[in-house]
């Protein structure tokens, strides 16, 4: 069951102040608050979604769609194709999921460094 209390959806819900990077119906990218790199974002969508597989699940194709294009433009316009970047999705207790509400990290503008230290 989604947890309308998390801190995702009340930035969704503009209960808490935050300055989108990029937005559409679909995804909702902010700056995270302690980045871990020069450049770490998170992408989340709109969506009711807890994690990864409830919104591979439960999405629909236009709102998987979305969330990937948007993610897509998001690496394009901070030009990260070229030098490349770290996509990650933690989910559950054991992956290191801290919000549940689906989301993803982007890391970049310098090395990210070993997959898991």
């Amino acid at each position: 069951m989604y947890d309308t209390t998390n801190v995702f959806w009340k930035i969704l819900e503009g209960d808490i102040p935050c300055t989108p990077i990029y937005e559409t119906d679909h995804i909702f990218v902010f700056p995270d608050i302690a980045p871990k790199r020069k450049i770490h974002l998170l992408c989340i969508p709109k969506g009711k979604y807890t994690d990864f597989s409830d919104f591979t699940k439960n999405a629909t194709k236009d709102e998987i769609q979305g969330f990937w294009k948007g993610v897509q433009d998001v690496i394009r316009s901070h030009n990260l194709e070229d030098q490349g970047y770290r996509i990650i999705s933690n989910m559950g207790s054991q992956g290191g999921q801290e919000v549940p509400h689906f989301h993803i990290h982007i890391l970049a503008g310098e090395p990210v460094g070993p997959l898991v230290a």
